[in-house]
C-alpha cells in the first residue's frame, strides 16, 4: 500500500506536531515552510495542502503525519477489532501489512480508506491490493492445486513465496525489475556523457556505481539479479566505448581486462533477516 500526500491536511499535521514540539517560534518555522510554494519554470504556485515536494523537511512532516493518521489507528485496531494475526512493515508511504483472517483484511481495508480520508489521505489506486501470501497459501497450492500465491514489491524488491532447499517455506526477495531496468538505464545515459572519459575514470565511476547497487540489493537469494546488473552494466560500457569511432575497434576480448579490474564481482552481503534481527534476551 501506497499512501499520497497530495492533500495532507495543514490543520491536522499542525495539531500532530503540537503533541512533539512545544517551542511556538519552531511551530510558526515549520507553518511557513510548508506554505512556501512551490517554483516551476519561473511561475510561483502556492500551497494549501500537502507538503513541499523536494523539500528537506517533507519527509519528517510525512513521517509524523502518518504516525498518528495510521500507526496509533491500527495498534489501536489490532487489539480491539482483530481476532487474527496482524502485522505492519512501513517506510515512509510506503507499508505492507498482513493478516491472518482474510475477511479481517477486507474489513481493514474499507475502514482504512474511511480513516485517511478524514486526515486528507487516501491510498495510490495501483499500488494497494489484497493477496494471498504466505505459508498456509503455498501449502494449499502444493497439496491442493491451487493458484499460485501472489506477489509483491517492497523497498525495490519483489516478494513471492516459495521452498529453500530442504523444501520449507520461505519468502524470495529478488530485485524488482522495474527498479533494475530504470537504474540500467540511469547509468545509459551517464555512459553517453562520459563517452570519451578516460577508460580508468569511467572504469572507477562504474566500481562505485555497482558496488554501491550491490551494498543494497545484495540479499540472500538475490544472486540471479545481481548477475544480471553486473552483466547489463559490462554491456552498457562496451557499447559505449565502440560508439567512440576509434580505429582500433573495441572487441569483447579487449574489454574483458577491465571489466575484471573495475566491475566488483557478485558476492552476498547481508545475512537472512532471521540471523539479523534474531534478538535475545539475556539470562
Amino acid at each position: 500500500m501506497v499512501v499520497s500526500f497530495d492533500n495532507l491536511d495543514h490543520e491536522w499535521l499542525l495539531k500532530f506536531l503540537q503533541h512533539r514540539v512545544a517551542d511556538p517560534r519552531m511551530l510558526r518555522l515549520i507553518q511557513k515552510w510548508m506554505k512556501a510554494g512551490v517554483s516551476e519554470e519561473g511561475h510561483w504556485y502556492e500551497t494549501k495542502v500537502g507538503t513541499p515536494q523536494g523539500a528537506v523537511i517533507s519527509p519528517l512532516l510525512a513521517n509524523i503525519y502518518l504516525h498518528y493518521a495510521l500507526d496509533q489507528w491500527v495498534e489501536a485496531w489490532r487489539k480491539k477489532v482483530a481476532r487474527g494475526a496482524v502485522m505492519i512493515v512501513r517506510y515512509a508511504d510506503d507499508f505492507v501489512m498482513g493478516f491472518g483472517v482474510r475477511a479481517e483484511a477486507e474489513r481493514f481495508l474499507a475502514e482504512l480508506k474511511e480513516r485517511l480520508a478524514k486526515f486528507g489521505l487516501e491510498l495510490h489506486p495501483e499500488k494497494t491490493r489484497l493477496i494471498a501470501f504466505g505459508r498456509k497459501p503455498e501449502n494449499d497450492r502444493k497439496w491442493k492445486g491451487g493458484g499460485r500465491p501472489g506477489t509483491f514489491d517492497f523497498l525495490g524488491f519483489t516478494h513471492s513465496c516459495g521452498r529453500n532447499r530442504k523444501g520449507h517455506f520461505t519468502v524470495h526477495r529478488e530485485t524488482a525489475g522495474k527498479r533494475m531496468r530504470a537504474k540500467l538505464k540511469e547509468v545509459k545515459q551517464q555512459l553517453r556523457i562520459r563517452m570519451h572519459a578516460p577508460i580508468e575514470e569511467t572504469g572507477k565511476w562504474l566500481r562505485s556505481v555497482v558496488q554501491g547497487y550491490f551494498n543494497y540489493h545484495a540479499i540472500p537469494g538475490n544472486g540471479k539479479r545481481l548477475r544480471a546488473f553486473r552483466d547489463g552494466i559490462k554491456r552498457l560500457w562496451w557499447h559505449a566505448l565502440r560508439r567512440r569511432g576509434q580505429r582500433r575497434p573495441w572487441s569483447w576480448e579487449r574489454l574483458l581486462p577491465f571489466v575484471h579490474r573495475w566491475l566488483p564481482s557478485p558476492r552476498i552481503l547481508h545475512q537472512y533477516p532471521s540471523v539479523r534481527f534474531d534478538v535475545k534476551h539475556p539470562r
